[in-house]
């Protein structure tokens, strides 16, 4: 069974954005994201193929996983940063490299400091509005890094920052949830 006759518009050696048909960008329209995923599952969902067969229903239903696992990463900013990194050659290798800029592990300090003190809603949403703050400037760096300077390098520090704030902001929010 040929590939192209299941899922036409697909190719196993496209990477995500490929896939998506979207710019190889950090910046993306998550609406556009939205709707191109909804397409290409559209296009590729077994129950369109049940005619073609056992056979084609198991290709679409590899394409429509493969469909949603781009759409996981595309749709995520720190996931798409990651994935354009390691495109690129830089992967982030988050488990095995933590290396992060001594001004951030003194910022990761007083954070961990600041959630351990909180004793009460107050400091706690104020905690949390200043992580949020550096949050969208750490993202607005990446996109400086990936999409105008193509300094790949950088931007594979500046995602396990964002993969410890996003992290640090789960944490935050259980604590947060026990004021609910």
């Amino acid at each position: 069974m040929r590939l192209r006759r299941v899922v036409p518009r697909v190719n196993l050696q496209d990477d995500d954005f490929e896939l998506f048909d979207l710019e190889k960008q950090f910046e993306q329209d998550r609406a556009e994201v939205d709707a191109r995923w909804k397409n290409l599952q559209r296009e590729a969902h077994p129950d369109k193929f049940a005619a073609q067969g056992p056979a084609a229903q198991r290709i679409a239903m590899q394409w429509s996983v493969r469909i949603n696992e781009a759409y996981e990463r595309l749709k995520d900013p720190i996931k798409r940063a990651a994935y354009l990194c390691e495109l690129a050659g830089f992967p982030v290798n988050a488990h095995t490299n933590t290396a992060m800029p001594n001004a951030f592990l003194m910022q990761q300090m007083e954070w961990r400091e600041a959630l351990d003190d909180a004793r009460g809603l107050e400091p706690l949403e104020e905690l949390s509005d200043m992580v949020l703050h550096s949050k969208e400037q750490v993202l607005h760096h990446c996109a400086e890094q990936l999409d105008q300077q193509h300094d790949y390098a950088a931007a594979v520090g500046l995602v396990r920052i964002l993969m410890f704030i996003e992290k640090f902001t789960h944490d935050l929010n259980q604590r947060l949830d026990q004021f609910e």
